[in-house]
């Protein structure tokens, strides 16, 4: 199979109008979602992406009918005609494990493979498996097969505490309990917004939830869900990765359709280095209008500084005047980008800082993770110029489009297949706004 790169000849300041895409953390766990009804839902603003058309290829396989229609998609799954996710396919992404819920609901057994996706840490689904067993389900996995073996006459409704919060883990403890036997309350729960916007889909098909804290989510189980029709909000971290563009290029970015309140912390950082930003009702204008002064972020759950943004804002520091830090707290090993931001000229060091009661600090099992350094020291502002790099995961092979657009002369990035998974027509949006890329085949 060819890989495929991008060319891209820096220097271009990138300025005008653009769209993002409909969320992909919350486009995925939807349809999961609509596998727990056999009447039709329909999802539109759905984002044309690599990821999602794995998702897309699971349900088919599972036997449900889905069409899609420009980014509107429509899913019926009127029975499971097996309940087993191939290998291969769960191979590709995370969400993969979420199909646990729907098909022991429905089918009362689930075959799935351990989870795949980016490459930036241990992610284990210990915390899914755990609550899906408190409320009924058993689960075993067999080393021999690399697959978890689940079965459930029926769930019910628990009391459960995540120990770490967990994105995923909290969307799929509330599929399964909003077709639980009585009410489920999840304590230290995920506050994603684009949890929220699962828990809407959910209600909009009949499902009784709702956030009652700030870290507490309450489900009163009902018996049958039916279709609804919903649309997904914009994709943030597109937002954040186009903002970034119009600082590193000098250059003038309008994010049409997208609202500040899901941005909150990326704007306040944003305060604190001068990037200049103007909020508007029809969407966000980022553009270059002063120096921008080093600071140090540490990510963190929300409403912290996510964790899919330190990549970009690590490009963006090295531009910024002096000596910023960033510190992962959220996942032990994403800085596999720091090697190839090395090669474009960006002067990055790893460093470990002290941490008290790291074992709370660390939202991943900092004792079993000694191997990865935690945290890196920007020295800024540098030219960046080109180079020939590789992408690492989703996220860091963006962050190595920003540089190669800052840069001199012109940059191949090969491994271009992981952008695909969570940006739709990447290149093709960048080139509108001024930029020189293209694709191709080696």
């Amino acid at each position: 199979m060819a890989m495929e790169s991008f060319i891209i000849a820096g220097g271009n300041k990138l300025s005008g109008e653009t769209v993002v895409s409909g969320a992909k953390n919350v486009a995925l766990k939807a349809i999961v979602a609509a596998c727990l009804t056999d009447e039709k839902v329909i999802i539109s603003n759905v984002p044309l992406i690599s990821d999602f058309f794995v998702m897309v290829d699971i349900i088919k396989e599972l036997g449900g009918e889905v069409q899609l229609k420009d980014h509107e998609i429509s899913i019926q799954v009127k029975e499971f005609k097996k309940s087993t996710i191939s290998l291969d396919q769960a191979s590709h992404i995370r969400t993969s494990a979420m199909f646990l819920a729907p098909l022991l609901i429905r089918n009362k057994s689930a075959v799935i493979p351990n989870p795949g996706g980016c490459r930036i840490g241990a992610r284990p689904i210990d915390m899914t498996v755990d609550g899906l067993m408190k409320m009924g389900a058993e689960i075993d996995y067999e080393s021999d097969d690399g697959f978890f073996h689940a079965t459930a006459d029926s769930l019910s409704g628990v009391t459960y505490r995540f120990k770490k919060n967990t994105h995923t883990g909290t969307e799929t403890l509330v599929i399964a309990a909003v077709l639980a036997k009585g009410k489920t309350r999840l304590e230290n729960a995920a506050e994603e917004p684009e949890i929220d916007e699962l828990i809407s889909l959910l209600n909009a098909m009949g499902g009784k939830i709702k956030r009652i804290e700030n870290r507490v989510i309450e489900i009163d189980g009902v018996e049958k869900l039916h279709g609804a029709r919903v649309s997904i909000e914009p994709d943030r971290n597109e937002v954040v990765t186009f903002a970034i563009a119009a600082y590193v290029t000098k250059g003038d970015i309008f994010v049409k359709d997208v609202k500040a309140h899901a941005l909150t912390d990326f704007l306040k950082k944003l305060d604190l280095v001068g990037a200049k930003y103007e909020v508007k009702d029809t969407g966000i204008r980022f553009y270059a209008d002063a120096p921008l002064a080093a600071t140090s972020v540490t990510t963190a759950a929300h409403p912290g500084f996510m964790t899919d943004w330190q990549a970009p804002w690590a490009v963006l520091m090295t531009q910024a005047e002096g000596d910023s830090v960033i510190h992962e707290a959220v996942f032990s090993n994403r800085f596999g980008y720091v090697t190839e931001l090395r090669k474009m000229g960006a002067k990055i060091r790893f460093i470990n800082p002290k941490v008290d009661h790291p074992e709370v600090f660390y939202n991943f099992n900092v004792e079993e993770d000694s191997e990865h350094p935690h945290a890196i020291s920007i020295n800024g502002p540098v030219r960046l110029h080109d180079a020939v790099v590789s992408i690492s995961d989703l996220r860091a092979g963006a962050s190595l489009v920003l540089a190669a657009l800052a840069s001199t002369g012109e940059t191949v990035i090969h491994g271009v297949s992981l952008v695909d998974r969570g940006y739709e027509s990447f290149e093709e949006r960048l080139r509108a706004l001024g930029a020189t890329i293209r694709r191709v085949n080696e």
